[in-house]
């Protein structure tokens, strides 16, 4: 046990070969960190100042807008860094920072889009109860438990990661603290543990989709049997963006669980992270605004009334 080295800080991957390479890759990386921030704000924006989208739904989609924004801002600053000024380091602490808030924010998340699913199947399958049963309470206690929750789920999972020191390699083949990546590294001890917290986790969220799943296709069937086209047309604006967020975020939690753990750095490896990392923050602003019309409408307003003002 005297000679075992104890790891403090970690190596991350470098794909790039050049210097050139790395700046570009810096530069990339922040052109779409700003997009996803306004994006993001914009949205959060439209929400609080249009008194039109003070209604619950806008309310867990500001919500979401904002998780998005903190999970992209949990790893990317890092990354821009590192390529920027040519560095690969990541630190001890940095590196369960970056765990526990992407394990935060994706949890939230999930946790985000089954309180939505049931918001719209309550709207749209039981209009006349949508006032008595989705109140400004319920939208507060959702909200605190889904916080809540993710909390205590991601802290259960960091803290057994981290919860062993780290004395197999330091090089994590991955642009951020990928959590493959941690547990490759990581001892067989925190492995087991957390592989079985894994197991567990899966439980949850396979009955969090599946309640997803039911209270859509409730809400599919309801729209079906509606007669009117123009109630119809409003009701699948407002269930279209929910819908492709969901099938989007599905898509990158599959990416990110089943795609193999790198064990040398390449493009490919670099790609697939940041389809999972950045895709769904960056697209998730332009879901809602080109497909929801009452957020499309409020951007209208506002960029009315930004171009009144004098120049």
């Amino acid at each position: 046990m005297d000679n075992l080295t104890v790891f403090t800080e970690f190596l991350l991957m470098d794909v790039a070969g050049s210097r050139e390479l790395q700046v570009l890759q810096g530069v990339l990386f922040l052109v779409i960190y700003l997009g996803v921030l306004t994006g993001n704000l914009v949205t959060v924006m439209l929400i609080v100042m249009d008194t039109r989208l003070h209604s619950p739904m806008y309310f867990f989609i500001s919500n979401v807008a904002l998780i998005d924004l903190g999970s992209i801002s949990a790893i990317v600053p890092k990354a821009i860094v590192n390529s920027l000024t040519g560095s690969k380091m990541i630190s001890l602490t940095e590196c369960a920072a970056q765990i526990f808030l992407f394990l935060l924010f994706a949890a939230v998340e999930i946790a985000f889009l089954v309180v939505m699913s049931y918001d719209r199947y309550v709207a749209i399958c039981h209009p006349l109860h949508y006032g008595l049963t989705v109140t400004p309470r319920l939208c507060s206690q959702a909200t605190a438990g889904s916080w809540s929750s993710g909390l205590v789920y991601s802290a259960i999972h960091t803290g057994c990661m981290f919860r062993l020191p780290f004395t197999k390699t330091n090089v994590i083949q991955q642009y951020f603290c990928d959590i493959p990546q941690i547990l490759r590294i990581s001892s067989p001890e925190a492995q087991f543990s957390e592989f079985v917290l894994i197991a567990v986790s899966a439980c949850l969220v396979s009955a969090c989709f599946a309640f997803m799943l039911i209270s859509y296709v409730n809400v599919f069937l309801t729209v079906v049997r509606i007669h009117l086209v123009e109630a119809r047309n409003k009701t699948v604006s407002t269930c279209t963006p929910q819908l492709a967020v969901l099938l989007l975020f599905l898509i990158s939690v599959t990416v990110a669980v089943l795609g193999p753990t790198a064990k040398k750095p390449s493009l490919k490896n670099l790609l697939t992270a940041m389809f999972y990392t950045m895709v769904p923050p960056f697209v998730n602003p332009i879901i809602y605004c080109l497909r929801n019309r009452e957020i499309n409408a409020a951007l209208g307003r506002m960029l009315s009334r930004c171009s009144q003002f004098p120049g």
